[in-house]
């Protein structure tokens, strides 16, 4: 594989450490993500095709995710949305990472 050519996953990182390996364009659902790489700045994401979130643990993190394959599944569907599933025991969290992710 060349340097040159686009990379279609993006490695996702938690606070504790746990690495997801997610799909990139599941991961630009995230504006926060999205900045990071592909904006005009010079991050080192943008390089390593990494992310570390040093305040996002990694259930809350895992949920995120789930929350970006729900997003691209269901964007332009004609059929009936189902609800996204979330405990109320992370509820706030959840909402506390979204709200950074711009998810």
């Amino acid at each position: 594989m060349t340097e040159d050519k686009e990379v279609d996953t993006v490695k996702l990182i938690s606070a504790d450490g746990h690495e997801f390996i997610v799909a990139k364009k599941c991961a630009l659902v995230s504006g926060t993500i999205k900045s990071m790489l592909s904006g005009p700045g010079a991050f080192t994401e943008q390089q390593s095709g990494e992310i570390s979130f040093r305040e996002i643990s990694t259930p809350i993190l895992e949920k995120v995710i789930e929350y970006f394959y729900y997003k691209i599944k269901y964007t332009n569907t004609t059929n009936e949305i189902p609800e996204f599933p979330i405990p109320p025991e992370i509820a706030l969290e959840l909402l506390m990472a979204a709200n950074f992710l711009d998810a």
